[in-house]
């Protein structure tokens, strides 16, 4: 006999058998077998492995085949355009040395597991650093090495693991409008046709109530009814299967569980009454449970974008910018600033958006935006990115990209150099809605064993109303909604709060701290004297140094000179500032120094004097100037107003005691104040109070010399005069014309607090009044299933109505 040749083995032949993708869960005619699973691809089988190969397959741990299906064969020539330097230009944020940095918009984004992917990144590709992800917006905001990876091989992983990113370089700045859910539009569509045509169908059920004399159009209606319910049942409804599926795999109950459940009995109690023939069934129930739910759904995030829209495009910081036109300082605001605008950067102030070196000497500090805090010089027509930080003295720039406040805003939240445990307590919101779902199901149960043995045919009606009209949602939605629109009333007033967490931090603030240079004082007027000698040169030079600087009381003697004596700058070199001392530099080759009496001559700062900045030049000391600080409006008011509310106040200033009579008859003689205070001072102070747990403690300072006091409080605000002073340190910026409101703000989050334990105590009255009805079986599942979305809507234009009456009381 011939030898019979072995059989070849097709390599990764598919098999026609219907199954389930183990890793996006698609259906497929034909499968391909690895690892003990199938999948209807080689691309979702390749992430499989690429997530093996990791050690990341605890992502599926996290929801049943939670990936996104890797559509197409990938081509590696799809992304080639990102290696030219136009595309890098346009796409990446940030880069330097080491790092760059870029963010996308990924359409694709849509459960827990997908931020749990995204935020490991840095695990699957060698080069990149770390990856965050805003999960309203379905962003992710990526920093990578340039020299181990590249931007094409960071977008290429992207689109292996099923999140291709929407890239559009005609137009990188402008907003990516959110897409709409067809979706969802279909399926409310589906079971809107589907409830209406049941409805029909059901009237000769009703106003015969079941007794039809001809028998083959019952069967007939009956058999229609079923026939309608079943892409309700299997498409509209499968949202809520799915998410309380994934629920229950992370060993929790969710708000979808108990809405499943209902739908699941409701239909399952149908079909088995039509098949056997004892009944009509509930699909009437079932259609219009599904229908009305996800119609108030999708109310619910309509309503819940427009907060988004809002926060996004009204909360805008109060930054003030410097421009320059024709030669001429003029301020402004940052969100006039435009493409090919000058400006001018000082020490220490942040560069608002991208730009180009024209003058000056550039020594930029990138740690607000890398973390690195080695200063790098930069040379004329080098490009400086937003979020940087100058060092040195001032420099003029020219904008190259419109101002991306949303960048700014992301670096404020989410540096990591700059993050702790801050306003990190848990939400009083949490230990009361925790454990909802799980009574709810308790109570339903017992409704079900009771009515089984008091009469049967009240169980499904029961226990299916019961799980419907109850409304954890409500819950939950009650805090979202409250402090998104407190963010709304708190930006219109002045106050920019970095986040909703910091409402309640504000809530619980029982003990205040002041600076007083620029934040109780005005920052741009004084009545300033100078004793000792100047000549009109020297004068310039201390111009052109004060000039330099951002400090308060530096810019209070610029304004001075400048309307006295009409001084010429000049250049300065070598500029370098000492935070709570002072400043110097070289000014046509002298050597000027400004600060305080122990920065120029060494001797101890005065006591009983106003404040003081001495002038050095050549070591020479020339004089001092005297400074008598003007208050701002309202300042004595306010302090009253705290009083009254209880709040223990505290000063502290890194000037010395000549105002403290003044200051004394603003806060009495019992208030604790400190004089002479370095930023190191008053960094410990604040730790000192916080000794005590039962301490919060707010700190009010300029963001110059409070960065390390504002970062150690409870709540930290930095107070914003026409500079672009800021700290990430700060929970808020506050427009400095607004102090006088800090009453009003503080009263506002208190409110927003009982505004939400209100809103509780309506929807636990309302779940209890339904329950009632419910578990007496006097309330049908599709009356319940329109009255769970109206709690929704009830709660929400409760809190809404609510927390706009709490600010017009408080004039905000």
């Amino acid at each position: 006999m011939p030898a019979v040749d072995a059989p070849v083995r097709k390599k990764e032949k598919p098999v026609i058998r219907p199954a389930h993708c183990y890793h996006c869960g698609e259906v497929c005619d034909a499968y391909i077998a690895g690892d003990e699973h199938v999948f209807c691809c080689d691309g979702c089988k390749f992430v499989y492995s690429l997530l093996k190969e990791n050690g990341l397959c605890n992502y599926y741990d996290l929801s049943n085949t939670p990936g996104i299906k890797v559509k197409g064969k990938f081509s590696s020539d799809k992304f080639s355009f990102l290696d030219t330097e136009e595309a890098k230009q346009k796409l990446i944020t940030f880069k330097d040395e080491k790092q760059s940095q870029v963010g996308f918009y990924l359409p694709q984004m849509h459960c827990a597991s997908c931020i749990w992917l995204l935020e490991n990144l840095h695990a699957i590709q060698q080069g990149i650093l770390f990856s965050k992800t805003n999960f309203g917006r379905k962003e992710v905001f990526i920093a990578f090495n340039h020299n181990e990876t590249s931007l094409r091989k960071v977008v290429e992983l992207l689109a292996f693991i099923g999140y291709e990113p929407y890239i559009s370089l005609n137009d990188s700045e402008a907003k990516k409008e959110k897409k709409i859910n067809r979706k969802q539009f279909y399926k409310i569509g589906v079971a809107g046709f589907c409830f209406s045509n049941i409805m029909m169908l059901s009237f000769p059920e009703y106003f015969s109530s079941g007794d039809i004399a001809e028998g083959t159009l019952k069967h007939l209606f009956v058999y229609l009814n079923l026939v309608l319910a079943l892409p309700v049942f299997f498409y509209s409804a499968s949202d809520f299967f799915v998410s309380a599926w994934k629920g229950l795999q992370q060993k929790w109950l969710n708000i979808d569980a108990p809405i499943a459940l209902s739908i699941l009995i409701t239909f399952s109690r149908s079909v088995y009454e039509v098949l056997s023939g004892t009944g009509a069934g509930y699909f009437d129930s079932m259609s219009g449970i599904v229908l009305f739910m996800l119609a108030g759904r999708w109310f619910q995030n309509k309503t819940y974008d427009s907060f988004s829209f809002d926060r996004d495009y009204k909360s805008y910081f109060p930054l003030g910018i410097t421009k320059l036109n024709d030669g001429k300082e003029v301020p402004a605001t940052i969100g006039s600033l435009e493409k090919n605008d000058r400006i001018l950067v000082r020490h220490g102030e942040m560069v608002p958006a991208d730009s180009v070196l024209l003058n000056g000497e550039a020594s930029i500090d990138y740690s607000f935006v890398s973390g690195e805090n080695t200063p790098l010089a930069k040379n004329k027509g080098e490009l400086i990115y937003a979020g940087a930080k100058q060092l040195g003295g001032s420099i003029e720039l020219l904008v190259i990209k419109p101002v991306n406040q949303s960048y700014i805003t992301q670096l404020w939240n989410n540096n990591d150099f700059f993050a702790d445990s801050k306003n990190g307590e848990k939400s009083f919101v949490h230990p009361w809605s925790r454990y909802f779902t799980a009574v709810l199901f308790t109570v339903a149960a017992l409704a079900g064993v009771y009515w089984s043995v008091v009469n049967p045919a009240n169980v499904l009606p029961a226990v299916s109303a019961a799980l419907i009209v109850a409304c954890p949602c409500s819950l939950l939605l009650s805090a979202t909604f409250t402090f998104g629109n407190m963010l709304r009333y708190y930006g219109k007033n002045g106050l920019y709060l970095k986040n909703a967490t910091v409402i309640e931090s504000l809530a619980r603030v029982n003990k205040i701290v002041f600076d007083k240079t620029g934040t109780l004082t005005y920052a741009s007027t004084a009545q300033i004297e100078f004793a000792g000698s100047l000549t009109q040169e020297q004068k310039e030079f201390v111009y052109s140094l004060a000039k330099e600087s951002a400090h308060p009381l530096s810019r209070l003697i610029k304004d001075h000179l400048l309307k006295n004596d009409k001084p010429v700058a000049h250049p300065v070199s070598l500029f370098t500032e000492t935070p709570g001392k002072g400043a110097e530099g070289l000014v046509n080759g002298y050597r000027i120094k400004l600060g305080s009496r122990s920065f120029i001559t060494g001797a101890k700062d005065r006591s009983g004097t106003t404040a003081e900045v001495w002038v050095a030049i050549e070591g020479d000391v020339k004089g001092c100037f005297s400074i008598q600080n003007l208050y701002r409006e309202g300042v004595n008011g306010l302090v009253k107003a705290l009083e009254e509310k209880g709040y223990g106040l505290h000063l502290l200033s890194g000037d010395n005691d000549a105002e403290k009579g003044r200051l004394q008859s603003f806060f009495g003689r019992t208030t604790p104040m400190l004089f002479n205070q370095s930023p190191q001072d008053k960094l410990d102070y604040i730790k000192g109070l916080k000794q005590t747990a039962a301490n919060k403690v707010l700190m009010l300072g300029d963001g110059l010399n409070d960065a390390g006091a504002l970062k150690q409080s409870n709540v930290g605000i930095a107070i914003s005069e026409n500079t672009s002073q800021f700290t990430p340190a700060s929970d808020a910026i506050l427009d400095s014309k607004k102090l006088d409101k800090l009453n009003a703000f503080l009263g506002y989050a208190k409110a927003g607090k009982t505004v939400v334990l209100a809103s509780w105590v309506i929807s636990i009255l309302y779940n209890f009044v339904g329950l009632g009805f419910a578990v007496q079986a006097k309330l049908s599942p599709l009356v319940a299933a329109i009255l769970m979305p109206v709690s929704s809507i009830t709660i929400v234009t409760f809190v809404t109505i609510a927390t706009t009456i709490a600010a017009k009381r408080r004039g905000l």
